[in-house]
């Protein structure tokens, strides 16, 4: 038995709050009856769930962690390199995940994958301002103008405006780079305009989600508690 409100999401109906909106209006139903309360337990092994008459086919939601090392692109397909999927599990090959967001061949670290669309196109939303840590190695030393040039907002060279962002400087040719958004090679590009070239760069976190002790190229499914944190910083 599950709770109604949970098997519509993890089937990727909606998020936890859009459900509970979409309940009241009565158009889910349980075997034909229209069914208001999240918390009503059902078997859906037994029992048929719709919405607007369109039967829930129950697929897991699904969002996974992976370490991602270098030398591997990420997309879904590519005709010439390696790519991230490669190094999801044989399990996950049907479960239609897709990765959020992209790291370049070269930055290793958090690269998250999951087969809910909304939460996909929320996460890497400018707009929802979530958060993305990345550790880099650069020539150069950090100071206090490019800190604040990184506060203020930078123009790259070729006039793309990105948005206010964190840069600590942790030591010479080190630092720490926040970013709300995803623009092509964006933490590369920016620290190329205060003259330091990358040449290092790993994703440390993304959402308030961290790497922990996920070792390099391994995958894990993020707990419910994980999701929540997920769920919160892309509201």
């Amino acid at each position: 038995m599950e709770r109604l409100d949970k098997f519509l999401t993890n089937a990727g109906v909606a998020t936890r709050s859009q459900i509970k909106a979409i309940l009241k209006t009565g158009r889910v139903c349980v075997d034909g009856k229209p069914m208001k309360d999240g918390s009503a337990k059902i078997d859906p092994e037994k029992q048929t769930v719709t919405l607007d008459g369109d039967v829930i086919g129950g697929k897991k939601r699904m969002v996974i962690m992976l370490n991602k090392p270098a030398g591997f692109v990420t997309s879904t397909d590519d005709p010439r390199d390696r790519t991230v999927m490669e190094l999801l599990p044989k399990e996950y090959a049907h479960q239609d995940l897709k990765p959020v967001g992209r790291l370049d061949k070269a930055t290793e670290g958090l690269l998250l994958f999951t087969n809910d669309g909304d939460l996909l196109h929320r996460l890497i939303s400018p707009k929802k301002e979530v958060p993305k840590v990345y550790y880099a190695r650069h020539e150069g030393t950090a100071g206090e103008d490019d800190v604040a040039a990184f506060a203020a907002g930078l123009t790259l060279r070729d006039g793309t405006e990105c948005l206010t962002a964190k840069l600590e400087p942790l030591g010479p040719g080190e630092s720490l780079i926040t970013v709300c958004e995803g623009k092509y090679h964006q933490v590369r590009r920016m620290m190329a305009s205060r003259q330091m070239t990358v040449l290092y760069l790993e994703r440390l976190s993304e959402g308030g989600l961290g790497l922990g002790d996920l070792a390099r190229g391994a995958v894990r499914e993020l707990t419910a508690e994980e999701l929540q944190i997920l769920e919160t910083q892309a509201e």
